[in-house]
């Protein structure tokens, strides 16, 4: 247990040292108030016939090709004609840049960028880039789904567990010796606790990867996937009338849940009172998911649809290999 708590803690300081040496730069404008207070406010394309409502960053990495785009970031100090055109963009390694553009955002943009231009659309590129990067990290997440079917076999003997020690919680040396025997039984079922919560240590940046990536690149947020512009948030284009962007949030719902819905399943016939606490945060999880994703734009909304269904087919996969084998067995 001490040497999962310190690779955990190592990995959490390994990605704040990335997150942390590069980000995203609002860009920002100075305004004055009837009262002549000056205030600082993010600049938002929410103006023009191509308007999708996102907040603009500074540090785009290419050129924007939208003449209302163009005028924007001109008016706001940015010097357009110094960026390379997207279709031309190649990620290098600059010391002005920190680890976490040089490494992860510019050649993620790039993958994107080359993807889109070879199939003619950004949506699909987003669709595909997603694919490809969980396709490379599927010997680990397919790991940690097959924790998740350990855990099922050893459910049994960890009931028998809890129910064992139920009425000594107040006893220290009886926890100490149940600690114990819940370790041996994780050992016998082959359970690690640090690998069943590794996907969700390697999403998260992910995450954040793909947001910053989409955001600091004109071509993509300024291209289209069946009809939806996919820098457009849902909630800027319901205020606009565009209804039909309501179907990201949608999906994001269902995908989001069924994915869940797995995880949860697992732990269902858990005895531990914890279980009713994980599937709680699960529940919430979702709806704070799904009402984020209204203010995310459709791009990102699209990788996250994608990276769900790959988690769902994965665990379905997973989960059938672990019942043939079961039948096997018999």
């Amino acid at each position: 247990m001490k040497k999962l708590k310190k690779v955990s803690k190592i990995l959490i300081v390994f990605l704040l040292v990335f997150l942390l040496s590069g980000c995203t730069k609002q860009l920002i404008v100075e305004k004055t108030n009837d009262d002549g207070k000056k205030t600082k406010e993010v600049v938002k394309y929410d103006e023009g016939k191509n308007a999708t409502g996102q907040s603009l960053t500074e540090n785009i990495i290419c050129k924007p090709t939208e003449d209302e785009l163009v005028e924007i970031y001109e008016k706001n100090g940015v010097d357009t004609d110094k960026l390379v055109d997207c279709s031309k963009f190649t990620p290098k390694i600059t010391s002005e840049e920190g680890l976490w553009d040089n490494i992860f955002i510019k050649p993620l943009a790039w993958l994107i960028l080359k993807l889109g231009y070879l199939v003619k659309n950004f949506g699909l590129a987003v669709i595909l880039a997603g694919l490809a990067i969980r396709l490379i990290l599927y010997p680990v997440t397919k790991k940690s789904a097959m924790q998740s079917e350990n855990l099922k076999k050893a459910q049994p003997e960890l009931q028998r567990l809890e129910k064992k020690y139920a009425n000594k919680m107040d006893d220290q040396q009886a926890m100490m010796q149940k600690s114990q025997e819940m370790m041996a039984i994780y050992k016998k079922y082959n359970i690690s606790l640090f690998s069943g919560c590794l996907i969700a240590i390697v999403q998260l940046p992910l995450f954040i990867a793909f947001l910053e990536a989409i955001n600091r690149t004109p071509a993509i947020f300024e291209g289209k996937f069946l009809g939806l512009q996919l820098g457009t948030t849902p909630w800027f284009a319901l205020t606009q009338g565009n209804f039909w962007y309501v179907i990201i949030p949608i999906i994001v719902f269902l995908v989001t849940f069924f994915s869940f819905k797995l995880t949860k399943n697992d732990v269902a016939d858990n005895s531990n009172p914890a279980a009713g606490s994980t599937k709680i945060m699960m529940n919430v999880m979702v709806v704070i998911i799904t009402i984020s994703s209204f203010q995310l734009s459709t791009a990102i909304g699209l990788y996250w649809i994608t990276s769900s269904l790959f988690t769902i087919v994965q665990n379905l996969l997973v989960a059938r290999s672990g019942n043939s084998a079961k039948v096997k067995k018999s």
